[in-house]
């Protein structure tokens, strides 16, 4: 994820980390350590995720549609 795309999946595993993906094919090379700060910048509707448990994700299908959260 380039910073271009939307953030359209978001997952917050089991050791406590988050990733936030566009819903497109992902490699480990193409991972990156961004803080929540430099992300919620980029996209405020994150942060109605804050509270999303562990072993948790969320989807939508766009950019203007609600998060719809389900556990893993």
């Amino acid at each position: 994820m380039d910073g271009s795309q939307p953030i359209l999946y978001v997952v917050h595993d089991e050791d406590g980390d988050w990733q936030f993906l566009d819903g497109g094919d992902v490699s480990e090379e193409d991972a990156a350590t961004v803080s929540l700060k430099n992300i919620s910048k980029r996209d405020p509707s994150i942060m109605s995720l804050a509270d999303l448990p562990v072993g948790w994700a969320a989807e939508r299908p766009a950019v203007d549609k609600e998060w719809e959260r389900f556990e893993r």
